[in-house]
């Protein structure tokens, strides 16, 4: 069959891709990769083919999310800060409590995304392209980026089978489904959808029409830890994590045993050449370290080092390594949450502490790996000094509960189908699909 991916023009979204792409492909199957133009060099060096649509992508556009009035914000209720002005971080994707979840909370929460990140990521040039490709090249199979609802609308538009693939927890569809039973009470000349008011047009467009699908797809691929995943009414296929760091050499230092103990301490590439780590500074984050008994493997680049006025001597500073062989060698982490290095912790079962940096469900997957026993995380509106540093890193590495809990989350994912064991599962969904899927 043919199987076209679609992902956001980030490298972390499209790594999280490769693993069940390859899969795919080395079973037989057809595979295509779309994205904007600037991740085709990326996409090209996975070895999988790759299809440039739309325009290049601005990783600002979808990085901070405030596009709301106050007349919007002013609807949702209690949004007002103490100083009178919007609180605006109080329009959270990943906000999970009951009594905060009102319909006028949600559907404001939902616009603002799509205004300000999912119109952008599936404008109407994208979405136009890649269904003039899915129409030419005929996929059986979509398997699309949680982030780009540009690939449900070409699949419904050529009558493929289509799931979302998830990089981390499902808060969008946590949200939506919340959305949906709020939006059920409500009378229907007052049932306002902001999802369908956007891609309804857009499928009608293809001579189609909205259904929930174009939201959270047929089914949704997860490669979340099922103890650690949202409580969402949905079908999903759960997929061992496998970690993909791109082209990578390992370094001869790693080849040798580190003869203390070692930390990792990261703040991510995309982070730092997009967002700046966010939290935590790299000076705090290596007083942390540098009175402790360990070796710490700090990745930064030269801009970061550059702004240091000495590295501590236990610190071993590279630009890039790749984690899926650093830390098989590691007792900790310190990081910033981001979806691929925490999921690469928890495969090599490596504890954690975390500094979440402010975006998206890293603030959730701290607080899901604490909740779990795997590692300590800085709260909200807590300082992340030198000295809470030091301290969260030496109870997880002091404490043999971490090192345990970890362990126990890593047998998990080893339980959990592989890429490779998933595919027959998604050729015999396919098949049914197309038994009876619209034809164009």
């Amino acid at each position: 069959m043919r199987v076209l991916f679609t992902t956001l023009a980030a490298a972390t979204h499209l790594h999280a891709q490769v693993p069940l792409a390859w899969a795919l492909r080395a079973a037989g199957h057809e595979v295509c990769v779309a994205s904007q133009p600037d991740l085709v060099d990326d996409i090209v060096r996975t070895g999988l083919t790759a299809v440039p649509v739309g325009q290049a992508l601005d990783p600002h556009q979808w990085a901070d999310v405030s596009p709301l009035t106050e007349a919007d914000l002013k609807a949702a209720g209690n949004i007002w800060n103490a100083q009178g002005g919007i609180a605006w971080d109080l329009f959270d994707l990943c906000e999970l409590r009951p009594e905060k979840l009102t319909y006028s909370y949600m559907h404001c929460v939902l616009s603002a995304w799509i205004s300000h990140s999912f119109r952008e990521t599936s404008s109407p040039g994208t979405v136009d392209d890649l269904v003039a490709f899915a129409r030419q090249w005929r996929p059986d199979l979509v398997i699309w980026d949680p982030t780009t609802f540009a690939g449900a609308v070409a699949a419904m538009a050529t009558g493929a089978a289509h799931a979302r693939l998830m990089f981390g927890f499902d808060v969008l569809g946590r949200m939506r489904q919340s959305y949906l039973d709020a939006l059920r009470e409500r009378p229907p000349e007052r049932r306002e959808d902001p999802f369908e008011e956007w891609l309804g047009p857009l499928l009608a467009r293809y001579g189609r029409t909205f259904s929930e699908e174009a939201v959270v797809g047929r089914w949704t691929i997860d490669p979340v830890p099922s103890s650690l995943r949202l409580d969402v009414d949905h079908p999903y296929l759960p997929v061992r994590y496998v970690p993909y760091n791109g082209h990578s050499t390992i370094p001869a230092w790693l080849r040798t045993p580190a003869h203390r103990r070692r930390v990792c301490l990261t703040l991510g590439r995309s982070f730092r050449e997009v967002l700046g780590g966010d939290r935590a500074s790299v000076a705090e984050l290596l007083d942390a370290v540098a009175e402790l008994d360990i070796e710490v493997v700090a990745t930064l680049n030269a801009a970061q080092l550059a702004e240091l006025p000495r590295l501590p001597d236990n610190v071993r500073a590279v630009d890039f390594v790749p984690l899926d062989a650093l830390l098989p060698s590691c007792s900790a982490i310190v990081h910033h949450s981001g979806s691929g290095t925490t999921q690469t912790a928890m495969a090599h079962g490596v504890p954690q502490v975390v500094v979440p940096a402010l975006m998206l469900d890293n603030l959730l997957k701290a607080q899901r790996i604490e909740e779990a026993g795997a590692g300590l995380y800085v709260r909200d509106g807590q300082a992340p000094t030198a000295q809470t540093l030091r301290d969260m890193l030496v109870r997880v590495l002091e404490e043999p509960s971490f090192t345990l809990r970890a362990r126990e989350l890593r047998r998990e994912m080893l339980g959990t189908p592989s890429p490779r064991e998933l595919v027959p599962t998604l050729e015999r969904l396919t098949e049914a699909h197309r038994g009876g899927a619209p034809t164009e």
